[in-house]
């Protein structure tokens, strides 16, 4: 981030671009780092779902969660993940749809093409990632991050990292 008291737009996309990165490059504790200790990570199963609660959802988890999974993904036990899923997420340049500098939140919208791999298997979603960023001891922090997927209501494989 710039050295100016609030984060630039400039900033914003830049932390979303890191975030991207760090996940193709399999640096998922880095990516722990970047939420929150309340954080929800939510992937809704309907389009245009509006309650993570009272319907079900492909994820929705909170750190603990993110935790685990970040612990299944980079365990030596998981045999699963040998070889290891590999992601590519290109991005479109993100929306900042809020700057509220005197309250430290940001809302970003990113349309992104998100690729997995694993052996021979491919697949390619379409989806629009919101972020709810905060100001916390003067960096950026994901307090919120919902993954949309374009064809959520298709029947896909399992998705093993993270969009």
């Amino acid at each position: 981030m710039t050295q100016t008291a609030y984060p630039t737009r400039a900033d914003l996309e830049d932390f979303l671009y890191d975030e991207a990165r760090m996940l193709d490059e399999g640096r998922f504790q880095e990516w722990l780092d970047l939420f929150t200790p309340d954080a929800i990570y939510w992937m809704p199963l309907e389009w245009g779902q509006t309650d993570p609660d009272l319907v079900t959802s492909l994820l929705h988890e909170d750190m603990f969660m993110l935790r685990l999974r970040v612990e299944r993904l980079t365990g030596a036990r998981t045999f699963s993940q040998k070889p290891k899923s590999r992601s590519h997420h290109v991005l479109q340049r993100p929306f900042v749809d809020e700057m509220d500098h005197a309250g430290g939140r940001f809302v970003t919208v990113t349309p992104m093409h998100y690729v997995e791999t694993r052996l021979d298997e491919q697949f390619l979603l379409a989806v629009t990632a919101t972020h709810t960023l905060v100001l916390q001891e003067g960096a950026l922090r994901i307090a919120r991050k919902r993954v949309d997927i374009v064809n959520c209501d298709a029947a896909f494989g399992n998705i093993q990292l993270l969009p």
